[in-house]
């Protein structure tokens, strides 16, 4: 049994694949591996190992390390297009692969003895994280801190060779409780099996344990520290400050989900009626415009000055392409002439659709908070 082919939405093939190997990124052969074991990563609850590892060739791990330590120091622009082409046939795929490229430019920000033990070895380290708001105090140690407590929602956990994790630093100093990124090598995590989401099943997006593990010094960063440029002269994609990028890479695995569900739904459309000719024209009119806003974007993170009202705008522009995204599936979804629900197998686009709502629920995808920044953005407040 052959390979099923990569679904290929139809406006932007030829051109954005070769912008993707310009861009240092290959994703054609990862779409392709991913695409075959996508139904497999949703029964199962994470990605196939086969899968990571084309991840890996495809260059997404190196994608924002440094130039010094072998890696790309890539565009956004190029992330969110091959990050999109390999969604196309698995949103997991997708979301596992740009969530590792951006813990790569966030881990870029550790102190230089940390990024050494990342990247000495190879550029193509895998990086997992939970830095989400910390909940939970790291002890203060001689030479370091002590960490215990659990992580949840750490996609890609059990193909990672380190794990970001946020907490506040303790000790009484002038940087008592201060939100702080700790470095951990994986080994020294446990995995638990915690990921039983609608959609998305195959990030094995699971909690990480960790039972009195020692970070010393040099594994950490505050997390603050992630609103500034690297250091001065940086690559562009280390001068700015992760609100400014973060919703656009969580974005692209759900463009991707959607393109792949608009040609699954044409190719398996069983006649053209009245109400086929109006789902496929809307909903592709729609998918295009998401497009737009999100390659926009990615062109205003990649080239644009950094300013209150430019942040605002990318993220309002990135929530609105993901509510876009949704619509034209759900609509894609419920039309007649596509394919029945009743089916004892699911199909395909039923698939994406769940993933694409789960997606959606992420705090840096929900479109109420970036209208807030927005309006205030707007307004000078």
């Amino acid at each position: 049994m052959s390979a099923p082919a990569v679904p290929v939405a139809g406006d932007h093939d030829a051109e954005q694949d070769a912008a993707h190997t310009a861009g240092g990124l290959s994703p054609r052969r990862a779409a392709r591996i991913a695409a075959w074991h996508a139904e497999e990563a949703d029964r199962a609850r994470r990605l196939n190992p086969d899968v990571v590892d084309e991840l890996t060739r495809a260059g997404f791990n190196r994608h924002f390390v440094p130039a010094r330590h072998g890696g790309t120091e890539g565009t956004f622009t190029s992330l969110v297009d091959a990050a999109a082409h390999v969604g196309e046939g698995c949103a997991s795929a997708a979301w596992v692969a740009t969530l590792f490229a951006a813990h790569g430019r966030i881990a870029s920000y550790l102190p230089g003895r940390a990024r050494s033990e990342l990247w000495d070895a190879t550029p193509d380290t895998g990086i997992a994280a939970g830095i989400a708001p910390p909940r939970l105090d790291a002890a203060a140690v001689p030479g370091g801190w002590r960490l215990t407590g659990e992580w949840p929602n750490v996609s890609g956990a059990d193909f990672a060779d380190w794990v970001l994790l946020a907490a506040r630093s303790g000790g009484g100093g002038p940087g008592d409780g201060l939100p702080t990124l700790f470095l951990v090598p994986a080994e020294d995590c446990a995995v638990l099996d915690t990921w039983r989401p609608a959609g998305m099943r195959g990030t094995g997006s699971n909690t990480v344990r960790v039972e009195g593990v020692f970070v010393p010094g040099h594994r950490a960063v505050p997390r603050d520290r992630l609103l500034l440029p690297l250091d001065p002269g940086a690559a562009r994609c280390h001068s700015v400050p992760y609100p400014f990028v973060a919703a656009l890479m969580f974005a692209a695995p759900v463009l991707g989900a959607a393109r792949g569900a608009r040609a699954e739904w044409i190719r398996t459309v069983k006649e053209s009626t009245s109400a086929f000719d109006s789902a496929l024209a809307r909903s592709s009119a729609e998918l295009r415009a998401a497009e737009l806003l999100l390659r926009a974007a990615a062109e205003r993170a990649d080239t644009t000055p950094v300013a209150p009202l430019t942040v605002a705008e990318t993220v309002r522009d990135v929530v609105a392409a993901v509510e876009l995204c949704g619509t034209a599936v759900d609509r894609l979804a419920h039309a007649d002439g596509g394919p029945s629900p009743s089916e004892s197998r699911e199909n395909p686009v039923r698939r994406r659709l769940r993933d694409i709502r789960t997606a959606s629920t992420h705090a840096m995808l929900r479109f109420e908070p970036s209208a807030r920044s927005y309006a205030q953005a707007v307004l000078g407040a």
